[in-house]
């Protein structure tokens, strides 16, 4: 895996792109990190250019206190997506990430008139509809590692072994209290387009409330329901991949 390093932590490059290629900006799931997203940049190169973000409490950054507000989350992402903006830029995000991306393009909007190419929002709920049933940050280790089950994106040999899980479960945990305590804005909308995916088995996301995307964007709107559960992306690589190079007309 060929890893770039910008100037300032949050952003991994895995593959070489165009000097003018559009940059899409990759938002991990809770407990995820940027090097999930390099089978998408492999495929996207060299029109495409991802731009992974790497949270703090994870990989390299496993030394750095993790942050469990999303606000605070998207307000320390914010200043380095920013300094992308001198190219054309698209989001996407997957569960957490979605809604991170999401209250970053919210950021660019406001605050520097940045508008994105498109946002991609993935696995998750749209940001006005909570449920107060989510929990899972509260769960002992067991009950956390329980969920990771559930969702099935986490490889069993990982889940089995103590000490890796140990290192995982600090940042885990904390992702999970940033967006189980998160409450946007119920009117808080984009103007750029947006483009909506879902599973059709996750155990997390109904159809409706996936839909509900489309309350959030001025500027048009796709929904798109494919085959799987919370992790349904793993099953799609080529499509998802032929997707954002037409919406993006790379």
């Amino acid at each position: 895996m060929r890893v770039t390093h910008d100037d300032d932590k949050w952003i991994r490059r895995f593959q070489p792109a165009a000097a003018d290629a559009v940059q899409l900006v990759c938002f991990p799931y809770a407990g995820g990190s940027a090097s999930y997203y390099f089978p998408l940049a492999k495929a996207l190169a060299p029109g495409i250019e991802v731009a992974a973000v790497q949270y703090p409490g994870r990989q390299e950054r496993y030394r750095e206190p993790c942050i469990d507000d999303l606000a605070a989350l998207a307000d320390a992402v914010y200043p380095s997506v920013r300094e992308l903006a001198d190219r054309p830029l698209a989001f996407f995000g997957h569960s957490m990430g979605a809604v991170l991306a999401f209250e970053v393009a919210l950021r660019l909007e406001e605050r520097a008139g940045v508008k994105l190419e498109v946002l991609f929002t993935s696995g998750r709920r749209a940001p006005s509809r909570h449920k107060e049933s989510d929990h899972v940050h509260l769960r002992d280790d067991a009950g956390v590692i329980s969920e990771m089950r559930a969702l099935e994106g986490t490889e069993s040999a990982v889940l089995q072994d103590p000490e890796l899980m140990q290192l995982v479960l600090p940042a885990l945990r904390a992702d999970y209290r940033a967006i189980e305590t998160y409450r946007g804005a119920p009117d808080a909308s984009v103007t750029c387009p947006m483009v909506t995916l879902t599973g059709d088995a996750d155990p997390r996301v109904e159809v409706d409330e996936a839909r509900a995307w489309e309350q959030h964007t001025s500027g048009g709107f796709d929904f798109r329901v494919l085959s799987g559960g919370h992790f349904f992306l793993n099953d799609h690589l080529p499509a998802l991949t032929e997707m954002i190079k037409d919406r993006l007309g790379a």
